[in-house]
């Protein structure tokens, strides 16, 4: 019998502490109270809370030599933050009050257009639907967690006469704002996204902006109580139609084509995982930091990252730009670009890029950094969640770019080459932390197989493909967080690795985590290469 708390490793950037495996407002109580206990620990980059569990994401420190106790991170920077320490911790810190916490009321039109699914839950629960409609309102939520999308709040618990399943096929629109109810739980979807929940209702609450200087209405451990309104004004898009902007004072390059993916990325937004909204940042952040410094920039400044086909640029002032990453053809004016070397432009010329030779993401530093808003403290761009770079969007033509400052600081020139994978390449991982969910096989045909990224694969997740890992039972468990270079593993048996814009939370068993240098080999595979796992 596995005793609880207990701390798993997560790669080598985090840590897991699992409570009893319970839906459980007492367990979740203790796990609330653990993350405030950690808030502002040293070492302790952020928090992700869920249901029965704490990821403690740990703060990379230059230098810091990490102990055995550490499961050989080298995040750890403070001896609070080893497993025993932090299974110590767990063990001792009691759980929140239960009078401690906000009540938010949430006004919801049931039925109808605005709540699709109602008539077929009241049909399975033998009631009307104005019945399934007041039962639903009739009880309060506790905030259990926030996940799946930037805000979106995991709600319990749901009266037993009116709990359904989810969708046989997920919607491939669910409209902001919609209620559904999903077994135990019901939620609000905070922005349109893809959603297997069953929709009984919508609001015309916003419990997510990212224009907001605090975008998110919930926290965990908020209460919840939904009020029936016969009507209410709901719009589909508040961010209203996009368009060309200019962000900054000193502009330096016009987009006359966009690109397929270009978009503004720095370093990455932490600490607000815990609110569902992931970091973002560089694909290939080694690369990233290369083109940085060959412009004399710090190394997060805000660059851009492109993929194929890439965009057109016309320098609109003398420009100092390097580019490193996936070799995309660069040229401008129709001469070759050589990657990673400083190269200046004058006004008039054109950048572009031609076939792919190898790699997949490509960086474009500009000397000074690119001048873009930075809400929540960072310029990465996150399009699901609209926030960040050009309004949280892709480039678009007609866009002006343009440089922070004009001082670049010194350039240190030429850049070493990056490793960029061709057919084949290996990365490693440590395993867990639910390695104890797959067969003895299983562990074995992972690391002896080769498996191929598929073209399905994106800045969330790299899907693979190749023999499946079998699960010992279930393939879902109750969802913890999630960090890029999670390897988790649905019930088909193909691994999926998260990547910057990836979920925060998941409720799939994760055999592995990719380590943190080994990442960036992932981002740059492209579609039908072949991957290896070493365990380490």
């Amino acid at each position: 019998m596995t005793e609880y708390p207990r701390v798993l490793p997560f790669g080598d950037g985090g840590l897991l502490v699992e409570f009893e495996e319970v839906l459980s407002p007492d367990v979740n109580g203790r796990v609330r109270a653990l993350a405030r206990r950690l808030a502002g620990v040293p070492g302790v980059l952020e928090t992700v809370p869920t249901f029965r569990s704490v990821l403690v994401v740990l703060a990379p420190v230059q230098g810091v030599k990490s102990s055995r106790d550490t499961f050989g991170s080298p995040f750890v920077s403070s001896e609070d933050l080893t497993p025993s320490a932090l299974l110590a911790l767990a063990r001792a810190t009691p759980p929140v009050p239960s009078g401690s916490t906000r009540v938010i009321e949430v006004p919801v039109v049931y039925g109808g257009t605005a709540g699709p699914d109602l008539e077929a839950v009241a049909e399975g629960a033998g009631l009307g639907a104005d019945e399934v409609a007041a039962i639903h309102g009739g009880r309060e939520y506790l905030v259990y967690m926030l996940g799946f999308a930037p805000g979106f709040p995991y709600l319990g618990t749901v009266d037993e006469r009116i709990r359904a399943p989810r969708l046989g096929s997920p919607r491939v629109r669910v409209p902001a704002g919609s209620v559904g109810v999903a077994d135990v739980l019901t939620g609000i979807y905070p922005l349109q996204t893809a959603g297997g929940w069953r929709l009984i209702g919508r609001t015309p609450l916003r419990i997510y902006d990212p224009r907001d200087p605090d975008p998110f209405l919930f926290q965990p451990g908020d209460r919840v109580r939904f009020t029936r309104v016969d009507q209410a004004e709901i719009r589909d898009n508040d961010l209203g139609p996009a368009r060309p902007m200019r962000a900054g004072h000193r502009p330096v390059f016009e987009v006359l084509e966009p690109g397929l993916y270009s978009t503004i990325q720095d370093a990455g937004r932490p600490g607000f995982r815990g609110r569902g909204l992931p970091a973002a940042g560089a694909m290939d952040a080694q690369a990233f930091r290369r083109a940085n410094a060959a412009v004399g920039n710090d190394p997060g400044a805000a660059a851009l990252e492109l993929t194929v086909p890439g965009p057109v640029l016309r320098a609109l002032d003398h420009a100092t730009i390097a580019i490193t990453g996936a070799d995309l053809s660069p040229s401008i004016d129709g001469a070759t670009v050589a990657l990673s070397v400083p190269r200046v432009m004058a006004p008039g010329q054109t950048l572009q890029f031609g076939a792919p030779r190898r790699g997949v993401w490509a960086y474009l530093a500009i000397a000074g950094g690119i001048d873009v808003p930075r809400p929540l403290g960072s310029a990465a761009t996150y399009v699901p969640g609209s926030i960040g770079g050009m309004r949280g969007r892709r480039l678009m033509a007609g866009d002006i770019l343009a440089r922070e400052r004009t001082d670049a600081g010194h350039l240190a020139g030429p850049q070493p080459h990056v490793q960029i994978p061709e057919d084949e390449v290996t990365v490693r991982y440590v395993p867990g932390p639910q390695t104890d969910w797959f067969t003895d096989e299983a562990e074995g045909v992972f690391t002896s197989s080769a498996y191929r990224v598929s073209v399905h694969s994106d800045r969330a997740g790299i899907r693979l493909e190749g023999p499946a890992l079998r699960h010992r039972d279930r393939a879902d468990i109750l969802s913890d967080g999630m960090l890029p270079g999670a390897i988790q593993v649905p019930g088909g048996g193909q691994p999926i690795v998260i990547m910057p814009d990836g979920p925060t939370t998941g409720g799939y068993p994760k055999i592995g985590v990719i380590i943190a240098a080994d990442l960036r080999l992932l981002a740059q595979a492209r579609p039908g290469t072949k991957v290896r796992f070493a365990a380490r």
